[in-house]
């Protein structure tokens, strides 16, 4: 029995451009999301990079329309701390001048409200009866999420968590 595998795409220049139009147009994407989908359409080099400069140059495709909204979707949906949204901005490849940028765009008054509410319901969700592992344990998980060592502590010690 023969297993059939994928058969490759393989586009010409013009047919991978409408395609990275659409699916540019379907959500934000970085430049280099849009470089790895090209490659993997079997592009040569020189037709990727014309590709991607037709895209900017029609605003299909912009590095810092990308980074404010992947800021604005992992804050408030997914709820994650500074540290792990540029982590993941640095991931796609996006200037520092433009993940910084994008950061800053974070009310300070929300980012700490955030803060305290995951905290909370993590609190919470603990079931631990040491309070010293308890906090411990609370810590490592919003340190996880992406949250700053020194607001984590000043958010728990101004609101009595853990409780």
């Amino acid at each position: 029995m023969k297993t059939s595998q994928p058969k490759p795409l393989i586009l010409d220049k013009k047919t991978a451009l409408l395609k990275a139009e659409s699916w540019c147009a379907y959500q934000e994407r970085s430049q280099q999301e849009v470089r790895n989908k090209l490659y993997e359409w079997n592009l040569f080099p020189n037709e990727v990079e014309e590709v991607i400069s037709e895209l900017i140059t029609t605003n299909f495709l912009n590095e810092e329309r990308f980074a404010y909204a992947y800021t604005s979707g992992k804050f408030k949906i997914k709820k994650w701390g500074k540290i792990k949204i540029k982590q993941g901005l640095k991931l796609k490849k996006v200037p520092d001048k433009l993940i910084q940028k994008a950061l800053n765009g974070i009310e300070m008054d929300d980012y700490l409200a955030v803060l305290l509410a995951t905290a909370e319901k993590k609190s919470i969700a603990l079931t631990e009866k040491d309070m010293l592992k308890k906090k411990f344990k609370l810590v490592t998980y919003l340190q996880g999420k992406g949250f700053e060592n020194d607001l984590i502590f000043d958010v728990l010690k101004a609101n009595n968590l853990p409780s």
